[in-house]
């Protein structure tokens, strides 16, 4: 069997019922299935999926929430224990770069880094990230490492 012998099943073979053909064509004669009169019933009408018949749509009708700072700048975490389980698992050595943590799958092309504190590590590394948490400096200097601060 290949594709030049496929046939539709038996319901896709139905023909279409052609409306606006006449009074006994079974649908089509006068309103041909609108109705009378009203937006519905006019050529070319098409209704947005959001449209509610004219209550006051949803989107209107909740509330504005929340502020969104233009400003921000957004970091991607990566905890002090993932890193030892990384390095456990040889997908990381004692010395990490930010190539290192993109190839581990840890960060993104053009992510900027913060170190964060959950979890324990072991490892004496020297890691080289955008930005760290107080609690993931602590635990990193305890282990015997140390952390390098790349400007954005």
């Amino acid at each position: 069997m290949d594709l030049s012998n496929l046939n539709a099943p038996e319901p896709n073979k139905k023909k279409a019922k052609r409306i606006g053909r006449g009074q006994g064509s079974g649908r089509g004669g006068h309103t041909v299935g609108k109705g009378h009169n009203g937006q519905r019933s006019r050529s070319g009408f098409k209704e947005k999926f959001w449209f509610e018949g004219g209550q006051m749509p949803l989107q209107r009708r909740i509330p504005k929430w929340g502020f969104n700072n233009i400003f921000r700048t957004e970091y991607v975490a990566v905890n002090t224990g993932t890193i030892q389980l990384f390095i456990e698992h040889d997908k990381l050595g004692e010395t990490i770069t930010l190539d290192d943590l993109r190839d581990a799958g840890l960060a993104g092309k053009g992510d900027l880094v913060k170190l964060l504190g959950d979890g324990e590590i072991e490892a004496a590394i020297d890691i080289e990230v955008h930005n760290a948490s107080k609690s993931a400096q602590e635990k990193v200097e305890d282990a015997g490492g140390s952390i390098t601060f790349v400007e954005n």
